[in-house]
């Protein structure tokens, strides 16, 4: 399906407008005319984009308050930007390389923070044996905040049952809980107190927080290794306008994660709970698991999100709820599931 304008809350196709819960604009900022505005001014400051290095002898202070303003946000000791969140996984993995004797993975992570020789944390829905060895080694555990096809934070109490002789890294990626899990969206970073040595956080920006870019946060040691791989340096950094506009846009940020949380306890109040449908009131995701909703929400003018996400995966089928959607497009969209549900018992 093609369209010829943002997908918001309302798209057209063949001429015919239906309403959308697709997409990850969660806090339903690329269309949000304060936040426009904010990166109109932006640009006319820095322009519309500056291919330089980060190492250059001109530095820009777009960078220094975009970054500041992530740490404080995320609450981490430091933090940097890159121009994609793929290019901040990649960049972490590369880095960590260097540093790791091996590396274990929970389920379905995104491909920006998988390593080829990864192991897995569960064998047998348990704990890889491999974790409890006595052999003493430096040890890197990759995961998404919120894995694929779940609507909370992953449970990593597991990582308490590993000796201490191992030495943990963790890496998560808040691509889709940055902005939206946490005090007013900070993410899960600075929740997770577990006995590990290190623990590092990559995210896309251009889901919840709007604009195209990457962040890593960590602690201020690894965040200077991160500023001297060749491949940093040798990279332009984010559009300085867009990082700017990251540290302007701190209010916005907290009143539209506020509008979206009382959507969501909205949907609450009226979803008629059932094995249908997976949702959590604190997540803006609906997973289906009867994919012949996806066509009875289409003949009633609702397109969601459901595609391949990659390619050996089953269909991700998912409604995605926004700032952005008004209280009568929550109704039409709960009364056609709550239906559903009445007519399938």
């Amino acid at each position: 399906m093609n369209v010829n304008q943002f997908p918001d809350r309302i798209i057209e196709i063949d001429h015919e407008q239906y309403l959308y819960f697709g997409g990850t604009a969660y806090l339903g900022l690329p269309t949000n005319k304060a936040f426009q505005e904010l990166v109109i001014k932006n640009i006319r400051t820095w322009g519309t984009t500056y291919g330089s290095s980060r190492s250059a002898n001109i530095k820009l202070t777009a960078f220094e308050n975009g970054e500041n303003f992530l740490a404080k946000y995320t609450k981490a000791e430091s933090a940097v930007t890159v121009s994609s969140g793929m290019l901040a996984g990649k960049l972490v993995i590369e880095q960590l390389k260097k540093q790791t004797d091996s590396f274990f993975h929970f389920p379905h992570n995104h491909p920006a923070i998988q390593v080829n020789n990864s192991l897995p944390v569960f064998v047998n829905d348990t704990i890889n044996p491999r974790l409890l060895d006595s052999k003493s080694e430096k040890i890197t555990i990759l995961t998404d905040a919120v894995t694929g096809f779940q609507t909370q934070a992953i449970d990593l109490s597991v990582l308490k049952q590993i000796p201490n002789h191992k030495e943990i890294t963790l890496v998560i990626d808040e691509s889709h809980s940055l902005g939206i899990l946490g005090k007013n969206g900070c993410g899960i970073y600075s929740e997770i107190n577990l006995p590990i040595k290190r623990k590092i956080m990559v995210s896309s920006l251009g889901k919840a927080f709007g604009l195209t870019g990457g962040v890593i946060a960590s602690d201020a040691s690894f965040i200077n290794q991160i500023h001297h791989l060749s491949t940093f340096v040798s990279a332009a950094g984010m559009n300085p306008a867009f990082v700017q506009t990251i540290a302007d846009a701190a209010d916005i940020y907290k009143i539209q994660h506020q509008k979206l949380l009382k959507n969501l306890n909205y949907i609450d109040t009226i979803l008629i709970k059932n094995n249908a449908v997976k949702f959590n009131k604190t997540y803006p995701l609906i997973y289906l698991k009867n994919g012949n909703l996806i066509e009875i929400l289409k003949a009633n003018k609702i397109i969601i999100a459901s595609f391949k996400y990659q390619e050996q995966a089953e269909n991700l089928n998912r409604i995605v709820i926004t700032t952005n959607h008004l209280k009568e497009d929550l109704d039409k969209l709960i009364g056609v599931l709550n239906g559903y549900n009445s007519k399938s018992k």
